[in-house]
C-alpha cells in the first residue's frame, strides 16, 4: 500500500500464464504501486479534480496490469524522484515518459512499450508555407525546458551560418500556450514531443496540422527494480498480450497517439 490521493482500478481479462510469472512479493497485495508524474499531457496529466491520474500511459499500463491479474495504485510524485523510488521500493515500477536510455538501464530495468520523437504542427493548409528543415526567418514557438529548445536553437544557427535569417522562435511556459499561438497566428508552427503534438492537433478540431515526419525517436519503458529480471519479463510479456488483443491500438487511438505504436516489447532494448 501507501500513497495519498491514489487510485486503484479493477482488474479484467488476467492471463493465468502470464499472472503466474509475477514474483509473489509483488502480487501478495494484489496491485502494483507506480511512481508517476502527472504533469505531461496526454500521456499522464491530472484530471479535472486534480488529483486523478489520467491519459494513455496510465490506460494502457492499466491494461498490462490486468493481464497479470494486479490492480495498479498510481502515486503523484516528482519526476527525478520516480527511479530513486522504484530502487528504494517506495514505488514497485515508475511509469511516466521514461525515454530509455543506456543512463537509466544501468540502475534499472526498463519495458519498451512506445517510441516518442520530435514532431512540428503548424496551422492547416501551411499557410506560412513552413517546412521543418527551411524555417530560417519564421516564427515558432516552443515550451521551455524542453529538449526542443536546443532542436530549434541549432536550426537557427544553421539558418545564420548560411547567410539566412535566423528562426524568431518564442519560449512559452506550456505547450498549451505554445499550441494556442499557432493556431490565433501569431506564430507559424511549433515543434513538441511527438504524442504531445498530436494530442495538440486532436484538440484544435482540425485548426493545425502535423508537419514532417517523427525524428530523433526512441523508445518509452516502464521501469522495474534492476534486479526485479523476472517482474520485467512478465510486464514485456503482458504488453505484447495487449498489443496482440487489439486493445493497445485503442487506446493509442483514442488519444490520436498511434503513430508512436510499436508491434513489440522488450526488456533493455538497446537505446
Amino acid at each position: 500500500g501507501g500513497g495519498t490521493g491514489a487510485q486503484v482500478t479493477p482488474t479484467g481479462g488476467a492471463d493465468a500464464r502470464l499472472a503466474a510469472m509475477v514474483p509473489d512479493a509483488i502480487k501478495s497485495d494484489g496491485k502494483i504501486i507506480i511512481g508517476t508524474d502527472a504533469s505531461y499531457a496526454p500521456n499522464e496529466f491530472l484530471g479535472t479534480d486534480g488529483k486523478t491520474v489520467t491519459g494513455w500511459d496510465k490506460e494502457l499500463f492499466d491494461l498490462v496490469a490486468a493481464k497479470l491479474g494486479l490492480k495498479t495504485e498510481w502515486v503523484s510524485s516528482k519526476f527525478d524522484d520516480i527511479i530513486p523510488g522504484v530502487q528504494s521500493g517506495k514505488y514497485e515500477a515508475g511509469v511516466s515518459s521514461f525515454t530509455i536510455n543506456d543512463e537509466r538501464k544501468q540502475v534499472v530495468s526498463m519495458v519498451s512499450y512506445f517510441t516518442a520523437g520530435t514532431q512540428w504542427a503548424t496551422k492547416s493548409g501551411n499557410p506560412a508555407g513552413i517546412q521543418p528543415d527551411n524555417a530560417c526567418g519564421k516564427k515558432v514557438a516552443v515550451q521551455t525546458g524542453t529538449v526542443q529548445v536546443e532542436d530549434i536553437e541549432a536550426r537557427s544557427k544553421a539558418c545564420t551560418d548560411a547567410g539566412k535569417p535566423a528562426i524568431q522562435f518564442n519560449q512559452y511556459q506550456g505547450q498549451d500556450q505554445a499550441t494556442a499561438a499557432v493556431v490565433s497566428g501569431k506564430e507559424d508552427a511549433t515543434l513538441a514531443d511527438s504524442p504531445i503534438a498530436a494530442y495538440a492537433v486532436k484538440q484544435t478540431n482540425g485548426q493545425l496540422q502535423l508537419l514532417g515526419d517523427i525524428y530523433e525517436a526512441a523508445p518509452y519503458g516502464y521501469v522495474v527494480k534492476k534486479e526485479e529480471t523476472q517482474f520485467a519479463q512478465a510486464i514485456s510479456e503482458a504488453t505484447k498480450a495487449v498489443m496482440q488483443d487489439g486493445t493497445y491500438k485503442q487506446v493509442l487511438e483514442k488519444w490520436g497517439v498511434q503513430a508512436g505504436g510499436l508491434t513489440t516489447s522488450a526488456v533493455n532494448p538497446d537505446a
